[in-house]
Order: structure tokens, then C-alpha cells, then sequence
């Protein structure tokens, strides 16, 4: 009997951790903070000209560039989940 009172306490502390994770994933997509990335070389040739659609166009494809590494590991770690799930 004390071992599954054991293995009951487990699974709730196992389910506790998997909704902090996912509440702290959720909030972190729907609570992002807007950065302004740029490099110095890019910064440089556009602080001359003063066209700020093109600053800011600028700023998107290095922000784009920047999520593409994150989207990829996301997805390794999504498969290889899957995979240790399998198994179990």
C-alpha cells in the first residue's frame, strides 16, 4: 500500500512540473519583448539615409534570421521526445 501511495505522490509531482513547463513556455510566446536587433554595419549605412521603413525592414530580417536556429532546435527536441517516449 505505501508504494503506490508512493507512485501516486510521483505522477502528481511528475504532472505539477509538466504544467509549470508548459505555463512557462506559453508565456514566454505570448509575452515576448519587441527588440530592435542590429548589427554595426547595418546600423551605420542606415542611420545616413533616415528611411525608417527600410531601418525597420532591416530589423525584421535579422530578427527572422535570428528565430530560424530556435525553430530547429525546437523541433530536434520534439522528436527526440517522442523518440525517449516511445521507448518508455
Amino acid at each position: 500500500m505505501l508504494l503506490n501511495t508512493a507512485n501516486i505522490t510521483n505522477n502528481k509531482r511528475k504532472k505539477a512540473k509538466l504544467n509549470m513547463s508548459l505555463f512557462f513556455i506559453l508565456s514566454s510566446l505570448f509575452f515576448s519583448i519587441n527588440s530592435q536587433a542590429q548589427c554595426a554595419m547595418c546600423r551605420a549605412s542606415l542611420e545616413g539615409e533616415g528611411n525608417v521603413a527600410k531601418a525597420q525592414a532591416v530589423n525584421d530580417g535579422i530578427v527572422y534570421l535570428m528565430i530560424i536556429p530556435y525553430i530547429l532546435a525546437g523541433f530536434v527536441a520534439v522528436i527526440i521526445y517522442r523518440m525517449y517516449k516511445k521507448r518508455k
